[in-house]
């Protein structure tokens, strides 16, 4: 293989650069590491995050306060349109029910209908929360609202009395 090929792209594969070989290859004694310093040496590594002594992003970001978005109950909702358009008259229709015709698809504690669109079919709706419009209107479709029971709060421990 020659130089012509390599530049020519007819070599798939080029050979890695050879370094350390001699002063006559250009690339000898130091092998293009410079003198002295941490870099030079064999097993350096940068720190993830080193920004060459400037102040780190991660230190320059203000971090204050507690967020408690992890700790939030996760509301899955659904609109009385699209009950309208994926069940029949009659249909009983829980979370399960919901889950298994692909109408809720993410993770949730609880399930909340909500009021937008209209209904003309009488439906049996069980979910943990509805807004007051979705049970006037199943109400007056001729419906049930069934409300199911949602996760309990952590209950705090109680402190023992004194001198109990």
């Amino acid at each position: 293989m020659n130089i012509d090929q390599v530049n020519r792209g007819i070599v798939t594969h080029k050979k890695r650069k050879r370094v350390g070989r001699g002063p006559g290859s250009g690339h000898g004694k130091t092998s293009g590491r410079g003198h002295k310093g941490a870099r030079s040496r064999s097993g350096w590594r940068q720190k993830a995050g080193f920004e060459g002594g400037q102040m780190p992003l991660i230190r320059r970001v203000p971090k204050r306060g507690f967020n408690n978005a992890r700790f939030a109950r996760r509301i899955a909702e659904i609109n009385l349109n699209i009950l309208e358009k994926s069940f029949s008259d009659g249909d009983v229709i829980t979370p399960q029910v919901l889950e298994e015709r692909g109408l809720l698809k993410r993770v949730y504690d609880e399930l909340k209908v909500l009021g937008d669109g209209e209904l003309t079919k009488k439906l049996t709706v069980s979910a943990h929360r509805f807004s007051r419009s979705a049970k006037e209107k199943i109400e007056k479709a001729g419906g049930q609202v069934q409300i199911l029971p949602g996760k309990k709060p952590v209950e705090e421990k109680k402190k023992a009395a004194k001198g109990a």
